[in-house]
């Protein structure tokens, strides 16, 4: 042990004589790629490999390893430093030799104080902090060499030898990107939050969709937790104007013929069946896609689907499709979302459930499993004969209690997922386990190499009311439609569902879209009256 503290000070020593040192050459990245990929190493409680050291670690007089946990124990977020608290602590008391101190620093006062602090105390690994400006200060002040297992998601706050222990937005999105393709879909949109990471999620997304062949038919942006940008957003990705304008010339067309023109009693028929039908909807025109994936959280998934119901798009007409962002929300018990698929992490594994409530008189959450994985694999590293790197970025990986999972040099990680969907009776099904190893390569992406994606505008031809509606062929010059909605981003690397060569636009212009008899009458269509849908109130 005392060979590996030296070996640890003349690395760092090394790191900090010399300023110009290339990404290539940092520690973290010396190792990787030399190590085979083998079976996961087992971090539940109760494996061989989670018991660490050796029986003279248990001596009086062994060298003293110090772990620093940084977490947010007083104000806002107390509640859930608190949790990962407990479930390091647990970690530590069953599985930690004696010679192995552990410090709590509190995050929630000055952040520079903080580490500066855990810095003069001269830990072999640190856990924590949580939050993407904390971890990035962080890493911005310590010693390279140092390692970190962290709590954040954010990409951009990794590296340099802080690692995260959290879900990468990446994996949840190329999963599901990956079982769309799966299921054949053959074009979608995306309804993101305006926000940085819903437009790196976009551009995840889109990164994907290019590897698993699946075409991108639009990216719409909302307003997280606004009723009216949700609205709008759904109104627009819906082509609700588009359909129903086609809807109403349809409509034109067929009561104009049946008042004008004379028609057989055959044709009268059937011309008038078309008219009963589409009295009884209020949009016309099939969707340039199948599948609608939906970036943000619960709340906003179910004010967007209600929205896309009223305007006249359902589970039918396109499959929904989900992040992890929907765990724990109301989203299962709402009727909107039944046969809604989601990428989420395995269930936690229930002998730590069991004991976290034990302890704690309460459910853990993922952070509080990512936590206790975290103070496993940091005891594992002190007390592990490889060096930190090697021990740490194995790419075997990790079999924790949230599921498997592998750290890699640039911060990031990798953890297995599993598709879940939506059931009636408001629980889910799984649909596609999560793997159980990486001896196949499961992801394609990297978080930090992902660029945010830009909006882009619905890719259709448009909705041609008379390609819906049947009229007799002596008739179909007379009684002609312009095509409603036609948008097509030809630059896009995407491809539509239709073939743009057959795209004919005709004029905007409203006074060319009607062609009828000199002593024609139109007549007065019932209008159909919405106004509540869902709770919802909407105002026209």
């Amino acid at each position: 042990m005392y060979m590996k503290r030296i070996f640890r000070f003349l690395a760092l020593l090394t790191i900090t004589g010399c300023a110009t040192e290339t990404p290539q050459q940092s520690p973290w990245f010396n190792e990787y790629g030399t190590m085979e990929t083998g079976i996961p190493i087992q971090m539940q409680y109760g494996s061989p490999d989670m018991q660490p050291g050796s029986p003279t670690d248990n001596l009086l007089g062994a060298p003293v390893h110090r772990m620093a946990v940084m977490l947010p124990l007083t104000g806002d977020a107390a509640a859930t430093g608190k949790s990962i608290r407990t479930s390091i602590e647990t970690a530590v008391l069953q599985n930690a030799p004696r010679n192995l101190s552990v410090t709590f620093y509190d995050t929630a006062t000055n952040i520079s104080d903080t580490i500066n602090e855990v810095l003069l105390d001269n830990p072999e690994v640190i856990i924590g902090p949580i939050f993407a400006e904390e971890v990035r200060t962080l890493r911005d002040n310590k010693p390279e060499i140092l390692p970190v297992l962290s709590f954040t998601s954010d990409a951009t706050a990794v590296g340099n030898g802080v690692m995260t222990m959290a879900l990468m937005p990446t994996n949840s999105v190329e999963s599901i990107i990956k079982e769309m393709s799966i299921d054949g879909i053959k074009g979608f949109v995306i309804l993101a939050p305006d926000t940085e990471s819903g437009k790196l999620m976009a551009g995840t997304a889109l990164s994907a969709a290019e590897i698993y062949n699946v075409p991108i038919s639009g990216i719409f942006y909302y307003k997280e937790n606004n009723s009216e940008s949700i609205k709008n957003t759904s109104m627009e990705a819906s082509m609700n104007s588009a359909r129903t304008a086609a809807h109403t010339r349809a409509r034109e067309v067929l009561s104009d013929i049946l008042t004008t023109e004379r028609l057989t009693a055959l044709e009268k028929s059937s011309l008038t069946l078309q008219l009963e039908r589409l009295s009884k909807t209020e949009t016309l025109g099939a969707l340039p896609y199948n599948a609608v994936l939906f970036l943000g959280n619960g709340d906003d998934t179910e004010s967007l689907a209600s929205f896309l119901r009223y305007y006249g798009v359902t589970s039918r007409e396109a499959r929904f499709y989900g992040t992890a962002l929907w765990e724990g929300s109301d989203i299962l018990t709402d009727f909107n979302m039944t046969g809604a698929k989601y990428a989420v992490l395995p269930d936690t594994a229930p002998e730590f459930s069991n004991l976290y409530e034990r302890v704690s008189g309460t459910i853990p959450g993922r952070l509080a499993g990512f936590g206790y994985d975290a103070a496993n694999m940091a005891m594992g590293m002190i007390y592990s004969n490889k060096s930190d790197a090697a021990y740490l970025l194995d790419p075997s990986g990790y079999a924790g209690v949230e599921g498997l999972y592998r750290l890699k040099p640039t911060g990031e990680n990798e953890r297995a997922l599993q598709i879940v969907q939506i059931s009636n009776n408001g629980s889910t099904q799984v649909v596609r386990y999560a793997p159980m190893n990486f001896l196949r390569p499961i992801y394609s992406l990297e978080q930090g190499k992902v660029k945010p994606a830009s909006r882009m505008e619905l890719e259709t031809p448009g909705i041609n009311p008379n390609d819906y509606i049947s009229i007799p062929q002596r008739l179909t010059n007379k009684y002609k439609s312009k095509t409603y909605g036609a948008h097509m981003n030809y630059s896009s690397p995407t491809t539509s569902l239709y073939d743009q060569q057959s795209i004919v636009i005709l004029p905007e212009d409203d006074s060319d879209d009607v062609f009828m008899s000199p002593d024609f009458q139109p007549v007065e269509l019932e209008s159909i009256n919405r106004t509540y849908i869902d709770s919802i109130e909407i105002e026209e």
